[in-house]
């Protein structure tokens, strides 16, 4: 099983994190599955992601409860809260939920932190497949800065790569599409968990289960690319991104590091779209319940930058409380297939507030996004040849669908602030 087939064009999907924290239930996933099936599943949107810790009965919010009583079975694998997860009783764990999304014909995904409960290995309970407890494998002194869950796993013990067998097992008997795993791209104490990343990717390959391999949070380091490339299919190049015009400039930076790494399989990842009606639950990125803080022209620069340099899709938002404006950037076409089918995607300029990002198509048509970071409105004349594309005879702007305004190979625009003009030529 080649794990760069998994993905061989960037995920699209809905993650729970955004608007539920660690706090989502049962019947908000399924009812996001059905909004995605009926608006967005044409488009190609596909993966419905349960985030952190539904393995914790009293999650409230995007706070974590610290060193909490976690629902587990008797092999130390962390089991779906029932009174959250109704359809889990009787240890059937994510499996119905799982099915009814592929019934939807969209696919599941679920987070997991990196490592073992630290209460299973407390209570040293046992490992499928090993005589090894959870207390022989566990790192007790490898621990997550922000989250009191688990210990990491000591790959050198006997019994470590058995856990994440069992772990991973367990997770294609549900039906598990995509496993975003977190904790294990960047650590503020410890740097990349190159050993665990290796034990997870063995795991998923021989669980016979194709499934979708995401590490979190970034920023990862770009001098591991090889290995997220080799081991994964996506990997945040961030910390956590919100809804804030600091972030989204400084992801142009974070854009640049990582272009020429995306390819078939493997996507570094800009983390999730703040988009719609967020904060529900979740407290996280300085706000509360709200709809979203970017402005109109700041959603289609997140939407042009994500798209042209094909970092996954993953909408944040509530789907269900969509407006047109929202839905309206997550079903234009001609974007989505910037976003499938283009390649070498590359910052080709960057002039005080002037960035443009350029990419190909096999079909010979070029793509060009041109940036306005600045605090006032941007008058654009700007010979094509600057930005390497010459013969240029007509285009298109793709969110508005207006022809482009050239004169020979020059473009001629006008950029709003913190706005862009996305072209087909």
């Amino acid at each position: 099983m080649n794990h760069k087939l998994v993905a061989p064009t960037p995920p699209l999907g809905w993650n729970s994190w955004d608007c539920y924290g660690a706090a989502v239930t049962e019947a908000e996933i399924r009812g996001n599955a059905e909004y995605m099936a009926e608006h967005l599943k044409d488009f190609g949107w596909s993966y419905i992601t349960v985030d952190i810790q539904w393995y914790e009965p009293f999650a409230n919010s995007s706070q974590y409860r610290a060193f909490v009583p976690l629902v587990m079975d008797d092999y130390s694998r962390l089991m779906p809260a029932e009174n959250r997860f109704p359809s889990a009783a009787n240890g059937q764990g994510f499996k119905p939920l799982a099915d009814y999304v592929h019934s939807l014909g969209l696919q599941f995904g679920i987070h997991i932190m990196r490592g073992i409960p630290r209460q299973a290995t407390h209570a040293a309970t046992p490992i499928l497949g090993t005589t090894a407890t959870a207390r022989d494998i566990a790192h007790p002194n490898s621990i997550c800065p922000w989250n009191t869950d688990m210990y990491g796993v000591d790959s050198s013990k006997e019994g470590a790569q058995a856990y994440y067998d069992s772990l991973f097992e367990l997770y294609a008997q549900w039906g598990v599409d995509l496993v975003k795993v977190d904790d294990i791209a960047a650590s503020r104490l410890y740097d990349t968990h190159q050993p665990e990343i290796e034990m997870i990717a063995k795991a998923i390959e021989r669980s016979g289960r194709p499934m979708v391999l995401s590490l979190s949070p970034g920023p990862a380091p770009v001098e591991y690319a090889e290995h997220f490339a080799k081991h994964a299919n996506m990997w945040r190049v961030t910390d956590d991104f919100w809804d804030l015009w600091p972030l989204l400039l400084d992801m142009f930076d974070r854009c640049r590091t990582w272009q020429g790494i995306p390819k078939e399989g493997c996507w570094p990842d800009c983390d999730m779209l703040p988009l719609g009606h967020i904060g529900i639950r979740s407290v996280d990125g300085g706000g509360a319940d709200r709809w979203t803080r970017f402005t109109p022209d700041e959603q289609l620069t997140m939407m042009s930058l994500w798209s042209i340099f094909r970092s996954p899709l993953i909408f944040g938002g509530e789907l269900r409380d969509n407006d047109e404006w929202t839905l309206s950037l997550l079903t234009n076409r001609e974007v989505l297939r910037m976003h499938r089918d283009s390649y070498g995607a590359r910052e080709a300029l960057h002039r005080d507030d002037l960035i443009v990002w350029t990419a190909q198509n096999a079909d010979g048509s070029s793509y060009a996004a041109f940036f306005n970071v600045g605090e006032q409105s941007l008058s654009l004349d700007l010979h094509l040849e600057e930005i390497d594309l010459s013969g240029i005879t007509e285009g298109t702007e793709l969110w508005s669908g207006t022809p482009a305004e050239l004169n020979g190979n020059t473009l001629r625009t006008t950029i709003p602030v913190h706005g862009v003009r996305l072209y087909r030529f």
